[in-house]
């Protein structure tokens, strides 16, 4: 799964890289001190369960839905309603902090918390892991083409469905 940049997890912010093996502790943390700042500027809270959800969201790289969170969280006490974790999870989005991934109808941390940008995904068909990757060039072109229809895009979501690195390799 994404999670923030950090400078020294190179898996953090090249897309190739975070499907590779690599130790991104540190990066968590980064990432949880980033959403505190943000939530705090924005007038919201990092509540301890919106906090955990990030958190779950930030382990590995991959989309974890409603109901994976939802287990995570019950096994840890913090209850079994369905409504914890999909509140906990739309105050993520709403906040930046996460993205739903539409096609596997799920969430992963968001790459660059609190800048504005244009994300693509890159999700595995064989293991579901998750990349974000920078979708600029492809939205600019996009909106391009729908200007000259007249038409305005107010949101666009960007999912590649292929293999990772590794599953290639266990394709051979």
């Amino acid at each position: 799964m994404a999670h923030a940049a950090h400078t020294d997890c190179p898996g953090c912010t090249a897309p190739d890289l975070a499907f590779a093996a690599h130790d991104h502790a540190h990066c968590a943390e980064d990432a949880l001190i980033r959403a505190e700042a943000l939530t705090s500027v924005n007038g919201a809270r990092l509540t301890p369960v919106r906090r955990r959800v990030l958190e779950i969201l930030l382990e590995e790289h991959r989309a974890l839905g409603a109901y994976d969170v939802l287990a995570r969280l019950a096994a840890e006490g913090y209850g079994n309603q369905p409504p914890v974790a999909y509140r906990a999870l739309e105050f993520l989005v709403e906040q930046g902090l996460a993205h739903r991934i539409q096609r596997l109808n799920a969430f992963t941390a968001c790459v660059h918390m609190g800048e504005a940008h244009a994300p693509a995904f890159l999700i595995c068909r064989a293991c579901q892991s998750v990349a974000e990757a920078s979708a600029g060039a492809a939205r600019s072109a996009l909106e391009a083409e729908a200007g000259r229809s007249g038409f305005a895009i107010e949101r666009t979501t960007i999912e590649a469905l292929g293999l990772c690195p590794k599953c290639q390799g266990k394709a051979e």
